[in-house]
C-alpha cells in the first residue's frame, strides 16, 4: 500500500480527509497528520511517505516552502488541497512538480483520480532513483580495464596490432581468424597470448571494446539504442543489450536515459 501524509492546519478539514475516505480501497494508508510545514518536514523524514496531501496557507511554515525544503530530497508525490483564494499562490507549487491541484472542500471523486496520478509519478520516482543508485557512478563506468589500450602497454608486438586492429576496425565483424591473416600466427597462440597478455580473450576484449564505445557514444545524449548497437559492431541488437548488461550491470535504455537527463 501506498503511505499518505496529510499535512493542514484546520484539524476538522484534516480528520475529516483522514477518517471520512476509503484509503484501503484506493490502495493506500494514512501513516501521519502535521498542522503546519515545520511538523511536515519532520514526518517526511521520519515516516517517508510515497504521497503528501499538504495545504498551502498554515502557520509556522507554509506548504510552498515545506515542498521546497523537501521534495528533491525525499521520495514523494504531492497533491495540494487550497482554497479557491490561494490559486494564484499554488501555481508556485506547480513548479515544484506537485501532481495535482485540488480545492477545498475536496471531492472524493476529484481525490481518488489525483491518488492515481500521484501514485504512478512516485512510482516512477522510484525507479528512477533505483537506475541512478545502480549507475551512481556511469561517468566512471570502465568496462575495458587495463593500460593495455594506450601508449603505456609494453606487451608483444602481436598483441599490440590485436588491440590496434580492434581499435580502428571496431564497428566491422571481427573474428580470430582475422589476426590470425593479420599476424601470421596461429589462433591457438594467439589466444593464448592476448589473455596471457590482457587477461580478456579476444573475443571478450573485442565486446568489452564496443561496449564502451556505446557508452561514450551515450554520454552524447544522442542516438538511438538500435542505431549504437550498429554503429559499435553489434549486427544484433537483442545480443548487443545481453552483452551490454553482462559488463554494466545495466540497460543501454537507462544508461542513455541517465545521460538525456544530466
Amino acid at each position: 500500500m501506498y503511505k499518505v501524509l496529510i499535512v493542514e492546519d484546520e484539524e476538522m478539514i484534516r480528520k475529516g480527509i483522514h477518517y471520512t475516505y476509503d484509503w484501503i480501497g484506493a490502495n493506500c494508508v494514512v501513516v501521519g497528520e502535521a498542522k503546519n510545514g515545520k511538523e511536515g518536514l519532520e514526518k517526511i523524514k521520519e515516516l517517508e511517505p510515497d504521497i503528501v496531501l499538504v495545504d498551502i496557507n498554515m502557520p509556522v511554515m507554509n506548504g510552498i516552502t515545506m515542498l521546497e525544503k523537501s521534495i528533491d530530497k525525499y521520495i514523494y508525490s504531492a497533491i495540494i488541497i487550497s482554497g479557491y483564494d490561494e490559486f494564484d499562490y499554488a501555481k508556485s507549487a506547480i513548479k515544484l512538480g506537485v501532481s495535482e491541484y485540488l480545492l477545498k472542500p475536496v471531492d472524493k471523486k476529484q481525490l481518488f483520480e489525483a491518488l492515481d496520478i500521484a501514485k504512478d509519478e512516485v512510482e516512477l520516482k522510484k525507479r528512477y532513483e533505483l537506475v541512478k543508485d545502480k549507475l551512481e557512478d556511469i561517468e566512471d563506468v570502465d568496462v575495458v580495464r587495463g593500460d593495455f589500450i594506450n601508449s603505456d602497454f609494453k606487451g608483444s608486438k602481436h598483441v599490440r596490432n590485436m588491440i590496434k586492429y580492434v581499435e580502428e576496425n571496431y564497428s566491422e565483424k571481427i573474428c580470430i581468424k582475422d589476426m590470425v591473416e593479420l599476424t601470421g600466427m596461429s589462433d591457438t597462440y594467439l589466444n593464448q597470448k592476448f589473455k596471457e597478455e590482457t587477461s580478456y580473450t579476444f573475443n571478450e576484449f573485442v565486446n568489452r571494446y564496443r561496449i564502451q564505445k556505446s557508452i561514450n557514444i551515450m554520454k552524447t545524449g544522442k542516438g538511438k539504442i538500435y542505431t549504437i548497437a550498429y554503429d559499435v559492431g553489434f549486427s544484433n541488437y537483442r545480443y548487443f543489450i545481453s552483452v551490454f548488461k553482462k559488463y554494466t550491470k545495466a540497460t543501454p535504455s537507462e544508461f542513455l536515459e541517465y545521460f538525456k537527463n544530466k
